[in-house]
């Protein structure tokens, strides 16, 4: 005999968003409802079965329809990607949700998980739910979802867990970099978010950090890609603007300050990120004073992989461009050594990025008659990108000669990692 198929006939629905539908399933009523995702990120639908007094209940009461579906929707969380729901858990909600009198439901939710945040979406009253009053909270429900007022509402809660009380100002400046709502996201001007009556102030704590890292830079760190900034650069920034911003307005949250740093920092990155990789190394190497031998017109990069470019001088690029640019196409947590050596002059320099040291290498003498040739091999600390920057450059115009003024430079190698050691981590 062929497989009967199951008849699914819609009984009721109330307003055109995710509230739970009441459906009849052969000839049995369900309620049904959509929550969470299956392992390929589709919409998971759940039912279980309801009573006639239910459905009444339901058709009649938006309230008691909303507190059902927050109670249920944890249920589903818990089912999962790929789990079943638990239905006798399900069904052992209607009664006491949809058929008891207030103050029993309101004790029910004291006992149980529910969720919060899609009442609040709904219109609950906020307080009243606050004081464990679900029913009535859900008086002035609307069919109608407010995720704004969701999302509002879960981050004022995060902020009162963690002891922050905001003020109108502190609010303000919030909506004005768009991290009201969520701390993570990347900050941005949005003067339009902020009330007219708070402009003005808001503009001038943003004066106030402007002022303060006003010359200051986050330069490039092609150790970590081709987008990546110098974190202490990043740090040095915003310690000048928490510092600035906390003398002049000592009443801002922490919150506020943060928000206000992370903007200008995030601001100086993207300048950062948006100029050319040449322009950049140019200038650090005009920071910088060299001396010792000729300009480099021929240098080789390798890489721990084995991966090696070729540059000339009459390349259209400087060399500390294209080194840098291969290191940001190159490095990797198991590819953290590169080197620049002069083949020609007998010389080079080995960037160990994984120890913030490098070692420079001059031949002493060449080899003869199959022997191997005899090099020096000299290892120094370094300051972090800048530092490496700043080696790179004066190598390629002066070579080895040129760093000595980077040193102390050290040949024996237990010395040298005393000296990391006493350092210790960068």
């Amino acid at each position: 005999m062929g497989k009967t198929e199951s008849t699914r006939d819609v009984i009721f629905t109330r307003g055109s968003g995710w509230i739970p539908n009441v459906i009849r399933e052969d000839g049995e009523l369900k309620l049904t409802l959509g929550a969470g995702a299956d392992a390929n990120h589709e919409p998971r639908t759940f039912t279980f079965p309801i009573g006639e007094a239910h459905l009444a209940v339901i058709r009649a009461d938006l309230s008691r329809h909303l507190l059902l579906w927050s109670a249920v929707l944890p249920l589903c969380d818990a089912a999962g990607t790929r789990g079943r729901l638990d239905e006798n858990a399900a069904v052992a909600l209607l009664d006491p949700i949809l058929l008891s009198p207030p103050a029993d439901v309101d004790a029910l939710f004291r006992r149980i998980r529910w969720d919060e945040g899609r009442l609040v979406a709904h219109g609950a009253d906020i307080p009243l739910l606050d004081r464990g009053q679900v029913c009535a909270a859900m008086r002035a429900a609307t069919e109608t979802s407010n995720g704004k007022r969701a999302q509002e509402h879960h981050a004022a809660r995060r902020r009162a867990q963690r002891g922050t009380v905001l003020g109108p100002l502190d609010t303000a400046i919030l909506k004005y970099t768009g991290q009201y709502l969520h701390r993570a996201t990347v900050p941005k001007r949005m003067l339009h978010a902020v009330e007219p009556a708070l402009r003005p102030e808001v503009l001038r704590v943003i004066a106030t950090a402007e002022q303060a890292c006003a010359g200051m830079r986050i330069g490039r760190d092609p150790r970590r890609g081709k987008r990546a900034t110098d974190k202490r650069d990043w740090d040095r920034m915003a310690t000048a603007v928490d510092a600035a911003v906390r003398r002049a307005h000592p009443e801002l949250v922490d919150d506020a300050v943060r928000t206000v740093s992370f903007l200008m920092c995030s601001e100086a990155a993207d300048r950062s990120r948006n100029t050319p990789m040449a322009d950049d190394e140019e200038t650090a190497g005009d920071r910088a004073g060299f001396g010792g031998g000729a300009r480099k017109t021929t240098l080789s990069f390798t890489d721990d992989k084995g991966t090696e470019k070729k540059w000339h001088s009459a390349d259209s690029r400087s060399a500390s461009a294209e080194f840098w640019e291969f290191v940001a196409d190159r490095s990797a947590s198991d590819n953290e050594v590169f080197t620049i050596e002069d083949e020609e002059m007998g010389e080079g320099i080995q960037l160990h990025f994984y120890a913030d040291s490098v070692a420079r290498v001059t031949t002493v003498r060449e080899g003869e008659a199959g022997s191997d040739p005899e090099y020096r091999v000299e290892y120094s600390l370094v300051d972090g990108i800048a530092g490496y920057r700043e080696l790179v450059s004066a190598f390629v115009r002066g070579g080895c000669a040129a760093l000595g003024q980077y040193g102390p430079w050290m040949s024996d190698v237990a010395e040298f990692e005393r000296a990391r050691r006493r350092r210790g981590p960068g």
